[in-house]
């Protein structure tokens, strides 16, 4: 008995929760350098930053050549060749490129929320593997556990010290233990394989058991204004505000009359007239209401982005609480369970036959679901922690 008790009194001691970095990271380097995904997202974006410039130039010049037969023959023929380049009012053209470049500071910042939301997702999925590893971890050590009472009272039964009701309650307990190991390699494997998705189909052995120290301040209303500050929706929005004030500038100068200018010559028989073409476009209906729906347009996204800040305000606001609460409750919960941990208490009763096997199993159910909550509670803090930090 007493090789079980020294086993009981090494296994059932509370492991305080000690935090260290993981190798989390590592896995967010590693996948982000092998994601299909992101690759593809980012030759989409090089290729929307080019199609942006297009456009933004001077339109192509008009070569005219005309070859005309006279009648009567004797009249000869009749030669006109021309080349002419069309102008818009100089200011378009400042605009255009200014909306191009703005336009791909939001092609870029497009990519960047796209690899947030991949970087969110590996990160919750590290989460998960952190709380299972930590769980098999504790499975590990209540199986061994198990296995040392079943081989125990197996002994004890083939030499009748025992009856057969108190040998089956420690095999049932035993095959409990068991399945809920294999149940957690089964969802271990499955977070290992989405890994390996993310990580362009190469295997990540992921072994983190340890949950890092949240970082999360508790001034929300300065942490939001960096939030706010780095966030790609928002960006988006005010660059998009940006492109509708140019918007509104290049549709008035659009509005001005265009120019042309060139070169003719004309030759038939025995003459030959050469000079300058000079035309003018007269902007009457063609641009009817284009400044008037840009004006409009840019005051449209001026309330949604007012809007969005307001949402996103009180979005983080319900998050951090939620947060601030479950960390406060994690810390809380760890205190109160060292402090009532009767792991000892219960290894000396057993001992000096105080209470049955089935006693004891059911009190160190009550301490194995206590350490299975905390360490939930330790998985939502962490995952709470992981949703808000994805806006910084």
């Amino acid at each position: 008995m007493k090789h079980i008790i020294t086993a009981l009194i090494s296994i059932l001691i509370l492991s305080s929760s000690i935090y260290s970095q993981s190798n989390v990271d590592s896995v967010l380097i590693e996948i982000e350098k092998n994601n299909t995904t992101l690759s593809a997202l980012q030759k989409r974006a090089e290729a929307d930053k080019i199609g942006n410039k297009t456009g933004i130039y001077l339109q192509n010049p008009e070569v005219g050549l005309n070859y005309l037969w006279g009648d009567p023959s004797s009249i000869g023929n009749r030669i006109d060749f021309s080349i002419k380049q069309t102008f818009d009012f100089p200011t378009a053209y400042r605009y255009r490129y200014q909306i191009s470049r703005i336009q791909n500071e939001q092609v870029e910042l497009e990519y960047q929320k796209a690899r947030r939301v991949l970087l969110l997702e590996i990160r919750l999925i590290c989460n998960d593997l952190i709380y299972t590893n930590a769980l098999l971890s504790e499975l590990y050590k209540r199986f061994n556990h198990a296995e040392s009472i079943s081989s125990s009272y197996k002994a004890k039964f083939d030499i009748g010290e025992t009856n057969i009701l108190e040998y089956n309650k420690a095999q049932l307990n035993l095959l409990n233990i068991r399945k809920d190991l294999e149940s957690q390699k089964i969802k271990r494997d499955a977070l290992l394989g989405e890994l390996a998705r993310l990580n362009g189909g190469i295997f990540i052995n992921f072994t983190d058991s340890i949950f890092q120290e949240p970082e999360l301040s508790t001034d929300f209303e300065q942490w939001y204004i960096q939030a706010e500050q780095s966030n790609p929706l928002l960006n988006w929005l005010t660059k998009e505000i940006e492109i509708s004030q140019k918007q509104v500038n290049l549709k008035r100068a659009l509005s001005f009359p265009k120019l042309q200018a060139g070169y003719m010559s004309e030759n038939i028989v025995g003459q030959e007239f050469q000079g300058l073409i000079v035309g003018l476009s007269i902007p009457l209906w063609e641009n009817k209401n284009t400044v008037k729906y840009s004006k409009a347009n840019t005051i449209a996204l001026e309330n949604i982005t007012t809007d969005n800040k307001i949402q996103l305000y009180n979005q983080l606001k319900v998050l951090h609480t939620k947060a601030t609460a479950l960390q406060n409750n994690v810390n809380d919960y760890r205190a109160q369970l060292q402090t009532f941990n009767n792991s000892e208490l219960l290894i000396k009763a057993l001992n000096k036959g105080e209470i049955t096997l089935i006693g004891y199993f059911l009190e160190l159910s009550i301490y194995y679901e206590s350490v299975n909550k905390l360490l939930e509670l330790e998985r939502d803090m962490n995952k709470a922690v992981v949703v808000l930090n994805q806006y910084m």
